[in-house]
């Protein structure tokens, strides 16, 4: 080992450069590995604390879908799956949809024909629920306001659209920013786009003016920039339908007295009801983990193409070290060091060479994800502040050793092998 040492003290700018580029291809190999290991971890956290374990859509619906197409009837399903299976809590229909939003300044400057260019209407993710049908389930906090006070969906009055009208709506903290709203505050919604500003007018007087009840923070199962919640049948009445029933949902979420049963309970409910499609967290998980391996092989390509690179590069810099020592290893074999003494020293080097590159990647690795992880983070909003798209531990440290080994290996061998070889006589009576 000292002769090692001593041979990459003799070339420093060659052995940090070698180190270097080790490390360099090292923590783009961990990174990608803490990337994938804490999309998983954290994506399984979530689902866990969501208290969602089935989750029903249309019969039609595959998980690897963008959007839910809606099942009908989705107040009688909600109220039947608990009655087909006693292990059912809850089960929330959820519709999802989006609409357009103003508030009474661009009210006021419509009805005054004097709005400005650069206003308009704001888009925003919509869900309508029933927010008393949801035991079990985590749902948005609500910062401010009372929120939804009138339990049940009272426009669904027994079965029709003709119970009254809440106009209530709870908006996420980054929509009431946008819109300059706070609790009490009006805003006018519609699944419609006015084509100009000459047309907010017409606008506003086709749609559906609501008073906000609570402003809450982004939720992660609907990752949007901005997000509006309402009652289920008044989303329904602003969306209008183009299906066989005004009753539809996206999805239905269920939460189960006992989730170990959940593939038992997923069969019962699916046989029931033909028309839904019902899936447990394990096949959830079980899509994203799919997604990850997917991004993590694209990465270990990557990154193994950059491991190939540094341990050729290694095994060229050892090959240009023996042929710059070949007299000294002459002479170390001429007074009685054997063959693999000497092929040990070479190898000696590659693991040091190795292992300050380790020493340099573990950091670099480190720093880069969170850097990543905070700039993801950034792009992607209503996830919750414990979420994490990095995933330091344990395994990944040990991958990155493992590496370190495989690089030192394999970039000592062709140059050990030569070391072994020298001829002594030839050597010593070189000039």
């Amino acid at each position: 080992m000292p002769y090692a040492f001593d041979a990459l003290r003799r070339r420093p700018g060659r052995s940090a450069t070698t180190a270097l580029g080790i490390g360099l291809a090292i923590g783009l190999v961990v990174m990608l590995l803490a990337l994938s290991n804490g999309i998983t971890a954290s994506a399984t956290e979530l689902a866990n604390a969501s208290g969602v374990d089935l989750i029903g859509a249309s019969a039609s619906t595959t998980l690897n879908m963008q959007q839910f197409p809606p099942f009908g009837d989705a107040h009688s399903v909600a109220t039947e799956v608990p009655r087909v299976d006693a292990n059912v809590v809850t089960a929330s229909p959820w519709l999802v949809g989006n609409l357009l939003f103003g508030n009474a300044s661009l009210w006021a400057a419509a009805n005054a024909s004097a709005v400005p260019s650069d206003w308009g209407t704001t888009p925003s993710g919509t869900v309508g629920w029933i927010p008393s049908d949801t035991v079990g389930l985590q749902t948005p906090a609500l910062y401010r306001g009372p929120g939804f006070t009138v339990p049940g969906d009272p426009h669904y009055a027994n079965g029709s659209y003709t119970g009254p009208l809440t106009h209530a709506i709870v908006l996420d903290q980054t929509l009431a920013a946008v819109l300059g709203v706070t609790n009490g505050s009006r805003v006018w919604a519609s699944p419609v786009s006015p084509p100009s500003n000459a047309a907010l007018e017409g606008w506003y007087a086709n749609a559906t003016p609501f008073v906000v009840v609570g402003i809450s923070g982004p939720y992660f199962l609907v990752p949007t920039a901005t997000l509006a919640f309402v009652y289920l049948s008044e989303l329904q009445t602003v969306l209008g339908s183009t299906y066989t029933t005004n009753d539809y949902a996206s999805l239905l979420l269920i939460h189960l007295h006992d989730p170990t049963t959940a593939a038992a309970d997923q069969a019962k409910i699916q046989a029931a009801f033909p028309g839904l499609s019902v899936f447990t967290l394990s096949d959830i998980l079980g899509a994203i983990q799919h997604v990850v391996n997917l991004y993590r092989t694209f990465g270990t390509l990557v990154g193994l193409i950059g491991v190939v690179v540094a341990a050729l590069f290694t095994t060229t810099v050892l090959q240009m070290s023996v042929d710059d020592r070949s007299r000294e290893l002459a002479l170390l074999r001429a007074i009685g060091h054997t063959r693999s003494s000497i092929g040990l020293t070479v190898v000696e080097e590659a693991f040091l060479l190795a292992g300050i590159g380790l020493a340099i990647g573990i950091p670099v690795a480190y720093l880069g994800a969170n850097a990543l992880n905070l700039f993801l983070i950034s792009l992607i909003p209503g996830l919750p502040t414990a979420f994490s798209f990095v995933g330091f531990d344990a395994t990944v440290i040990l991958d990155g050793v493992l590496i370190v080994l495989a690089v030192g290996l394999l970039a000592a061998i062709a140059p050990a092998a030569r070391a072994m070889r020298l001829p002594v006589a030839e050597e010593l009576r070189a000039p």
